[in-house]
């Protein structure tokens, strides 16, 4: 430093050396926070966020279950097994008789028979196409006039394909996902004629458009939902047309009804028209455009706090955060939440209430941890992830009841993981055989998902349901 700087000189240098540390210690800390920002998302997975299990990649963490494990491994008591059983009345019966004596070797002529083992082989006849030829004959009257029989429902051309025919298409393509090009190729090569992707499409617009009629399936299940007493909500990103688009889910234990809409907030909820003025429950995942709707009691998901509490644990467990070493808030809100759906499920599997000392305990100890948590001064992790934190805390601490609404009420479930399952399926979908084209196509999927999920909850053969819907007598689920 020059030794001739005079007073003012040097104190407006020390005022510049001031301000440029001032500048580089905002800069620091602007870092350190967005570090800390990208250490979480690098360590964002399937069990620690809504993340499908599908995005961990070959890098997977390992399987860490929050609901413990089980006493046997395979299926567990009270689950409906499934095997494959003989029959009384077989379609074919082979007999097939002894040569020769296994004693003394003669030839069988007259022996007695003492008994049979019966083996039988469940197998596909061979497959062929039944043509059934209408003819539409014509007469002529002594008057003059000539008339015409009429031809049955949907026989309007020379040549078409039946509803079964036309039911298998649509279960191929929108039942296990296959593209258009691999469903015609699976038909074709199946029935030993020629199906087109053309066909394809054509039976799959028919098939929606039955669905979609005023009166029809759709309003249906739509009326029904609107008049049951708990709702499933949940939305997820579908691409439609190169561009993000949103599907959005309702359900319940014996109805599902998807839409797909270019918005995700109020504009799509309102197009949906299932939560708009509805009165009962109704459990989400605390997204914010769903509470607006006040007619409705609003239940939050548990498993979704649960994986949102795992990921600030994770974050702690990184060292980005200032906590003291060993003790993190979300951890034990975490371990109270699990101890009081614990409590809950083991109450309601004896049919007793659960303990209310127990229950207050536990609910003490999940409160108290959010208080921690939505305090900035007992944690002043720097930037957006720090205030994303302490966001989550407050909103256990404000919404305690909307969480622990299942402790009060047997028929309110701990989770939203119905209207997740109903969703997934979507996601395999897109999965497979890439985004949907065009939104008219995407409408198209969500209608007939909708009906095939729904039919699927009922114990509806779902093939057997697209040949009704094919024949223009759709299934229709019965109210409850």
């Amino acid at each position: 430093m020059p030794e001739d700087l005079s007073r003012e000189e040097l104190i407006a240098l020390v005022k510049a050396m001031s301000a440029t540390i001032e500048v580089m210690s905002g800069t620091v800390d602007g870092l350190r926070a967005e570090i800390a920002t990208l250490r979480a998302q690098l360590g964002t997975n399937s069990k620690n966020s809504s993340k499908p299990p599908s995005s961990d990649g070959l890098g997977k963490p390992a399987p860490r279950s929050l609901r413990g494990r089980g006493g046997k491994p395979g299926g567990q008591q009270g689950h409906p097994g499934q095997t494959l059983r003989q029959v009384t009345t077989p379609d074919v019966i082979v007999r097939h008789e002894p040569a020769c004596c296994s004693g003394c070797s003669e030839p069988f002529a007259q022996g007695v028979e003492v008994g049979v083992e019966r083996r039988q082989v469940f197998d596909l006849p061979p497959t062929a196409v039944q043509v059934t030829e209408h003819q539409l004959i014509t007469r002529a009257c002594r008057c003059g006039a000539r008339t015409t029989g009429l031809a049955p429902a949907g026989v309007n051309a020379p040549v078409s394909y039946g509803p079964r025919v036309a039911a298998a298409l649509v279960y191929l393509y929108q039942g296990q996902f296959l593209s258009k090009a691999r469903t015609a190729q699976a038909m074709s090569d199946l029935l030993g004629v020629p199906v087109s992707q053309g066909t394809v499409a054509a039976v799959t617009v028919r098939a929606a458009a039955a669905l979609s009629v005023p009166g029809g399936f759709t309003d249906t299940v739509r009326d029904q939902l609107r008049a049951g007493g708990l709702i499933h909500l949940d939305e997820t990103g579908l691409r439609v047309a190169g561009r993000l688009h949103w599907l959005h889910s309702a359900g319940t234990k014996g109805l599902t009804l998807l839409h797909v809409h270019r918005r995700r907030g109020r504009e799509a909820i309102d197009a949906f028209a299932v939560l708009p003025g509805y009165s009962g429950v109704a459990v989400h995942d605390a997204w914010a455009p769903y509470d607006t709707y006040t007619t409705a009691r609003h239940v939050l998901c548990g498993a979704h706090l649960l994986r949102e509490l795992t990921a600030v644990v994770d974050h702690h467990q990184l060292g980005a955060t200032t906590s003291p070493a060993g003790w993190c808030w979300a951890g034990q809100a975490l371990d109270a939440l699990l101890a009081i759906k614990t409590l809950t499920d083991s109450a309601n599997t004896t049919g007793r209430n659960p303990d209310p000392a127990e229950l207050a305990r536990d609910r003490t100890r999940l409160r108290h941890a959010a208080t921690v948590g939505a305090d900035p001064a007992a944690h002043p992790d720097p930037g957006a992830l720090g205030k994303k934190h302490r966001a989550l805390a407050r909103r256990i601490r404000d919404r305690e009841s909307d969480y622990l609404a299942f402790t009060t009420d047997p028929t309110i479930p701990f989770d939203n993981n119905l209207a997740e399952r109903d969703i997934r399926m979507v996601k395999i979908r897109q999965k497979v055989s890439g985004c949907l084209r065009t939104l008219t196509g995407a409408q198209h999927f969500a209608a007939i998902r909708s009906y095939t999920a729904t039919a699927g909850k009922n114990n509806i053969n779902i093939y057997q349901a697209l040949v009704q819907l094919a024949e223009g007598q759709p299934w229709l689920p019965q109210p409850t």
